[in-house]
Order: C-alpha cells, then structure tokens, then sequence
C-alpha cells in the first residue's frame, strides 16, 4: 500500500506526464535498447519506428498516476498487457530493468521537476505496480502451461497448409510437430509467432488472432501482407511469411492469449464489425456463434477496398446460408469493374451511422468491432452517437493499445 504522501506526489506529476509523458517513453526505449539490446529479440521494432509502443507506455503511466489512489482501476489494463507480456515471453527478471530505465529517463526528461522526492515516490510506486503485473503474468503463465495441450514458451508447429484468401491475405493451418494437443482458446484470442528473418540480427515476433472456430486440430492465423509505401518500409514479417514461408515449414508459437473475448452468456443480438484484415478475430467469433448460438440474431458488417483485398467471404456467406438469424453486409471503398458487374457488395464508400441504422436493428446489442486505428474511432464515434452504452462495444487494437476518443478525424480506408 501506498501512503498519503507517496500519493499526492504521485498525483503532482499527472500534469507533466501528461505534457511530456511520450518525451519520457521515447526516452525510455531508447535507454533501454542501448543498455539491453537483447530485448530487441522480445519488442516490435516497427511499433518503436512508428512510435506506437512509446505512446502506449506513456498512456499506461499516465493512467497509474491519475488511479494511483485506487490502483485496481487500471486492474482490467494491467490484463489486458499481462496477455501480451505472457504471450512475449516477458518475465520477472525484466521488470526491475524496466523501473531503473523509466526513473532515468523521468530524471532527465523531468530536469528539475524530478526531484528525488518525486523519483522515490515513482520507485515505490513502480514496486507495487510492477508486482501487480508479475502476479497476473505468474498465473496467465500457469494457466497456459497446464491447460489441456497447453505448454510453456514457444512451441514448434508445421504449415501444414497454405492459402490465398485475397490479393493480400493468406492464410497458414498450423499444427504442433510433436504431434500432441493443443489448447484450446477463446475465440478473438491470438498466438504469438516468433521467426528468424535472414539478415537480421534479433529475432522478431508478432502477434496474430486466430481465424477460425476453436475446437480444430489446428491453429488458423490469416495475415495481411503489408506492402511499402513511401512513408514506410515493407513489413520484414508479413513479406517473410507471404514469400518465404512454404507448407511443411516450421513456425514457432506460444499458447493463444487475449481479452478480446466473445461473450457467450449475453443472450442478445450481436453486432460484428470489421475493416480490412480485422475480420480475422471476428470471424472466429462468427463461426463460435454458428457452432454454439445458430439461432441467435447476428449482424457481420465488413469493410474492405474491393473484392480483391476482401479476404474469406465465401465463410461468412457459407455461415449465414446455414444459419436464419446470422446477416451480412459488405462495404467496398473502391469497388472494382467486376465487384459491380457481380453485385458483390451492398455500400460502396466508408460505414456511416445512416446506413449502419439501417443494417442493424437496436443499439441495443453486443458489438465488437476490430480493424485499423482510423476505422475504429469512427466506428466507435458512430456507435456513442448511437447511444450504445460504452460496455457493449467491445474493440482490439492489432499492436500497442491506442485511444478511440480523440478528436475526430475523417473516414479512412478500411484495408488494414
């Protein structure tokens, strides 16, 4: 427990970080990868590049010094990264390197406002953070390991299979090489899949949700292949996957993690929406349903470019002819010749709120939706101008947890 002063000092620093809290993580990694580089094998390189981690760590310090009278506010977050951290491989031994790099990077972004009063404050507060989340992992590793097919680590697993789904996703079906169980998961969870790319010094890992229904004997990851642009380099893992990865190749993986989790005792309809390749945990759950739910009223609204890009359409069609109470709707952003000719899609543009009214019967439902950052903060403005309450809409972010309640922005294209 904290004490009253420990506190308050904590609580004088929310308007610093709150200025120069990204200054300070940006700081931070960079500290942290000169002195440890071999946590280089374990961080996203590109989410350093693009600033995505550095923003997300700000906003998870920034979040413990405005709750740090009453920490178990932040207990669902804490989660939320406990997931990821598990399914990383981050351990106890790391945290300690972690406080140390953050109170540097606070004495020399903070200058003279980091007195060593406010520094012992964030140390002991650190403590108790850092034991929270050490807790929560302790037992998420546990529960992995244990589990029916589960195990610890990265485990080796085959292409056993792989498909084109669309002119940028392709699908891999992959199962254990020692030819043993696997877990099982929760539909909307991922797996972790580390790789040794040719040419590069560290390992890289990356984290993809898991496609199809959960009680096969395999796992199912569909990954987007990001191209370049000139903005940004091509993804050193998707082109690796796309191009170099064949069948009967090996992939390792850890157990399946997350909480972007279908909710199977809320009876109500369902709303799932997607853009681009953020179909993939959604169609997991969308398969769930079928399997558990057939009779339950289910709407699936999905975003892409065009029929090129639009991944698995032939599932959600193939689920809603089986089942009376599932719908669908396709949105393209830029219908091709053909889409046309073939009446492939039912909006062309970007979702709006008007339309989305008009596909879906009540805000009164469980929604879940999951794509790009831009197409999920206008999904999610949409639906608070709907009056949908904040606990039935339910998102993930693919990378570093975000905000969705910034300043408003414009439609952007839903291909991810």
């Amino acid at each position: 427990m904290l004490n009253e002063q420990t506190i308050r000092i904590i609580q004088s620093t929310v308007p610093l970080l709150e200025s120069k809290g990204t200054e300070v993580t940006k700081r931070f990694y960079e500290i942290l990868f000169t002195e440890h580089p071999e946590l280089l094998n374990v961080f996203n390189h590109t989410n350093q590049k693009q600033g995505r981690q550095q923003t997300a760590l700000a906003n998870a310090v920034y979040a413990a010094a405005v709750h740090i009278d009453n920490l178990a506010a932040i207990l669902p977050v804490v989660k939320q990264i406990g997931h990821k951290h598990r399914s990383l491989g981050v351990k106890p031994e790391h945290y300690p390197i972690v406080g140390r790099t953050l109170l540097t990077a606070m004495r020399e972004v903070l200058g003279e406002a980091a007195t060593d009063e406010v520094l012992q404050a964030w140390e002991t507060a650190y403590g108790i953070i850092a034991d929270a989340f050490i807790g929560v992992e302790a037992e998420m590793y546990a529960q992995a390991e244990r589990q029916a097919g589960g195990w610890e680590g990265f485990r080796a697993f085959r292409v056993e299979r792989k498909q084109k789904e669309s002119s940028v996703i392709t699908s891999f079906y992959l199962v254990p090489l020692d030819g043993g169980a696997i877990a099982s998961f929760e539909s909307g969870q991922y797996v972790s899949v580390k790789l040794e790319v040719p040419g590069e010094t560290y390992t890289h890992i990356r984290q993809y949700s898991l496609s199809d229904a959960p009680g096969k004997p395999y796992y199912r990851i569909s990954v987007k292949r990001e191209d370049g642009a000139p903005d940004r380099p091509d993804g050193k893992v998707s082109v690796f996957l796309h191009e170099r990865v064949s069948e009967g190749d090996t992939l390792w993986l850890t157990a399946p993690a997350g909480d972007f989790t279908l909710d199977t005792s809320d009876p109500r309809p369902v709303v799932l929406l997607s853009g681009g390749v953020g179909l993939t945990p959604l169609l997991s759950m969308l398969k769930t349903l079928g399997g558990m739910a057939p009779d339950r009223q289910v709407t699936f609204v999905h975003a892409a470019l065009n029929g090129e890009t639009h991944a698995m359409r032939a599932e959600v069609e193939e689920l809603a002819r089986r089942h009376p109470g599932f719908s669908y709707r396709f949105c393209y952003q830029s219908p091709t010749a053909a889409d046309r000719a073939g009446d492939t899609f039912h909006k062309e543009g970007y979702i709006d709120l008007e339309w989305l009214q008009s596909v879906v019967p009540s805000p009164d439902a469980a929604f879940y939706f999951c794509g790009p950052v831009p197409f999920m903060k206008t999904v999610n403005r949409m639906l608070q101008a709907w009056g949908v309450r904040k606990e039935d809409a339910r998102y993930e972010f693919f990378g570093p947890s975000g905000s969705l309640e910034e300043a408003g922005e414009p439609a952007a294209p839903a291909q991810r």
